[in-house]
């Protein structure tokens, strides 16, 4: 099997985990930026998890001062996540994940920043799949 058959393999298996098991929708692998047409590092997966998988610190608070009245439910609007999939016997450096980072396209056209943060799909021998947080940069840690 050829690397990149390889990698097409390991993205199509996170796709069906995260349709099957936890009921993303709008799923897609996608191979070039949907932005520009230049190809990714690796395959990706896009999609549209069941509820919002994070809130940055900075965005919790602004929200909780603009919702005073919120009875501790913050309300939540799910977000396309991109998704790398990976396998846990591969050696990955800060500039292999900097070069994913730098192949992504803004979050939105109102908000031209690259997307700061993806799911990190590391995949075992087994099929097991656990999904991981990788940021762009240092994030503030979460208010307890």
């Amino acid at each position: 099997m050829t690397e990149k058959t390889y990698f097409e393999h390991l993205a199509a298996t996170v796709l069906d985990n995260l349709r099957y098991q936890h009921d993303w929708t709008e799923l897609q692998i996608l191979t070039h930026s949907p932005v520009d047409n230049s190809p990714l590092p690796r395959p990706m997966v896009s999609g549209l998890p069941p509820r919002q998988l994070y809130l940055h610190p900075d965005d919790q608070i602004e929200m909780l001062k603009s919702n005073p009245d919120l009875a501790g439910r913050i309300p939540e609007k799910p977000v396309v996540e991109w998704v790398l999939p990976t396998h846990l016997a591969e050696k990955w450096t800060l500039r292999a994940f900097a070069s994913v980072f730098d192949s992504m396209p803004p979050q939105t056209p109102a908000n031209p920043d690259r997307v700061k943060r993806v799911l990190l799909a590391t995949m075992h021998d087994d099929s097991t799949i656990v999904y991981y947080f990788m940021h762009d940069g240092i994030v503030k840690p979460r208010q307890n």
